[in-house]
């Protein structure tokens, strides 16, 4: 006797974040930044530079059932929100210099426009997705480290500055955990301003 579509089990869930895509001619100012530090920190695990992005909410296991309510949310989430210029400025990492866990490459919000459009996409799926605790810092990761390791103080001298761009639309990821690294596959991509 076949099971009726309501006492079936739910497919398996998707792992699902939203982010600005960082162009190409800032992904090639952050290689080269970073370029000196791989040797140093060869024991870390490099992102892949396609990889690069600035997470502006981490869905992290997402229902198959809300794969429409999130894209028509983060839609709706971005509309009032008028693209703008940032650019990448600056290294840094998590938590501290004597225990890195992360290292980043910053991107400008002077203005706030970024964090600005990472609180309309949180409150726009708060219905489903608890609140991000930790305060927004924009920024890509470029590298992680486990065990942490001890930042030397001319790390965060490493000059980085490129070119502003405009940010003119965020992108909604689902996320393939692979070894090496994860494969980010772009679902959905929203203009804003839309």
């Amino acid at each position: 006797m076949a099971r009726d579509r309501a006492s079936r089990p739910e497919a398996k869930p998707l792992r699902l974040f939203v982010a600005v895509e960082i162009p190409e001619q800032a992904r090639d100012a952050v290689e080269e930044a970073f370029a000196p530090w791989r040797d140093e920190f060869a024991k870390a695990r490099w992102a892949p530079r396609e990889n690069w992005h600035v997470t502006l909410k981490f869905l992290g296991r997402t229902w198959p059932r809300l794969s429409d309510w999130v894209p028509q949310r983060v839609e709706e989430a971005v509309r009032g929100v008028e693209p703008f210029r940032t650019r990448v400025n600056g290294v840094g990492c998590f938590p501290s210099a004597g225990k890195a866990r992360v290292l980043w490459a910053g991107l400008d919000d002077d203005a706030g426009q970024m964090g600005g459009l990472a609180v309309s996409i949180e409150g726009g799926l708060l219905e489903e997705f608890p609140a991000e605790t930790r305060g927004f810092h924009p920024h890509l990761t470029v590298a992680r480290s486990d065990p942490p390791v001890k930042l030397p103080p001319e790390f965060g001298e490493t000059p980085l500055l490129t070119e502003e761009w405009e940010v003119d639309h965020v992108v909604l990821f689902r996320s393939h955990l692979r070894r090496p690294a994860p494969v980010y596959e772009p679902l959905v991509r929203f203009p804003l301003g839309g």
